[in-house]
This record gives C-alpha cells, sequence and structure tokens, in this order.
C-alpha cells in the first residue's frame, strides 16, 4: 500500500499539533504557576501578572518549539546560527507572544471583570481561544 503526499502531509501537521499541544501544555502550567505565584504570593494586580505568566511561558514554548515541535524544519548549512535564532524569537515574539499576551490579557479582563471568572479558570480558558491561532502562525510564518 502507498501512502499519498496529502496523507502524508496531513500526518506531519498532526504530529506536529500533538507536539505543539505537549510543549503547550507544559507551557501552561508555567503559566499557572507563575500566575499563582505572582497575584496570590507577590500580590501583583492580575493584569500584570498575567502579563509576566505569559512571557515567561512564551519564552519556555519557544525554547521546546525550536528544539522539538520544529526540529525537522531545514536550518543553514552552518546549523542553528545565532541571528537566524534570533529571527525566529522576534517572529514568535511578534505572532505568538502578541496573540497569547493580547488575547489572555482581553479575555482576562473581560472574563474576570464582566462575567465573574475566577482568575485560574479565566486564564485557561483564554489559553485555549488563542491556542489554534498560534499554532497556524508558528507553522507558515514563525518556523518556516
Amino acid at each position: 500500500m502507498t501512502v499519498s503526499p496529502t496523507r502524508t502531509c496531513n500526518w506531519a501537521i498532526l504530529v506536529r499539533w500533538c507536539k505543539f499541544n505537549f510543549v503547550g501544555g507544559i507551557g501552561i502550567v508555567v503559566q499557572f504557576v507563575a500566575l499563582f505565584l505572582l497575584t496570590s504570593v507577590l500580590r501583583f494586580h492580575y493584569l500584570l501578572a498575567t502579563g509576566l505568566a505569559v512571557e515567561a511561558a512564551v519564552l519556555q514554548n519557544f525554547f521546546w518549539h525550536e528544539r522539538f515541535t520544529w526540529a525537522d524544519r531545514p536550518r543553514s548549512s552552518h546549523g542553528r546560527l545565532p541571528n537566524e535564532l534570533l529571527r525566529r524569537l522576534a517572529r514568535f515574539h511578534l505572532a505568538n507572544g502578541a496573540v497569547s499576551i493580547i488575547g489572555n490579557l482581553l479575555l482576562m479582563k473581560f472574563l474576570v471583570t464582566a462575567e465573574h471568572m475566577n482568575y485560574l479558570a479565566a486564564n485557561g480558558v483564554a489559553i485555549v481561544l488563542c491556542s489554534v491561532a498560534n499554532f497556524v502562525v508558528s507553522e507558515r510564518w514563525v518556523f518556516e
């Protein structure tokens, strides 16, 4: 039995999506722990704490996406040059960081203030809603 290129491509996207979500799951833990510590222990305002927690998760996610999720993407013949890495990190921040931080802040503000949702539950909803957009942007632009 032969496998069509479309099936291979779809399989590769599915595997990458699973890797993306695995890394994202670790990022969720990082974000929740940071948010909890910043709000409950250090008494930061929940919106400031959300921004800092998202940034911690974004940096962690980039590190693992670079080495795991998109490790198969071709790099220069000289390996992973620092300027290439910085370019991808900048793209990741522009795309995923912006979607995550702006999306999380807006959703947190709405869900906590207007809907009176617990800030941790609201954070979970915000993470889920931003996830698909982040994958598409990473697949097509960041780790091209």
